[in-house]
């Protein structure tokens, strides 16, 4: 099952859209390196244990 993890979720200054979808290690790498670099979070392994746990299951067509 494909994952998702999207910004609009968790509500930021920068209005942040952004959603990633994918396998969930995928997600996980990619929206922790996303919440660093625009969000200014520390990426490290608690950050990205916390993103796992927020992700959802994406919606069938």
């Amino acid at each position: 099952m494909r994952k998702v993890a999207d910004c609009r979720d968790y509500p930021s200054e920068s209005n942040c859209s952004l959603t990633i979808s994918g396998e969930e290690d995928e997600v996980v790498r990619a929206a922790a390196e996303h919440a660093a670099s625009v969000h200014g979070h520390t990426d490290s392994p608690e950050l990205r244990e916390q993103v796992r746990t927020m992700l959802k299951d994406e919606a069938t067509v």
